[in-house]
């Protein structure tokens, strides 16, 4: 369902985020997925979600 590639998948939750969903939370809720395993995919890039900007960054 979603990207296993890193980059792939950081560009996939940041359009999700960007034009869909309030926050990270909303997202993983929605779309059934493991916050947990999404924010170690993207930190492994030295990615981390920004609560504010809502988006990984």
């Amino acid at each position: 369902m979603i990207p296993k590639d890193p980059v792939m998948l950081l560009s996939f939750i940041n359009l999700k985020l960007r034009d869909y969903y309030t926050s990270l939370e909303a997202l993983c809720d929605d779309m059934d997925i493991d916050r947990r395993e999404i924010e170690d995919k993207l930190s492994s890039m030295d990615y981390h979600y920004d609560k504010e900007k809502n988006q990984f960054v």
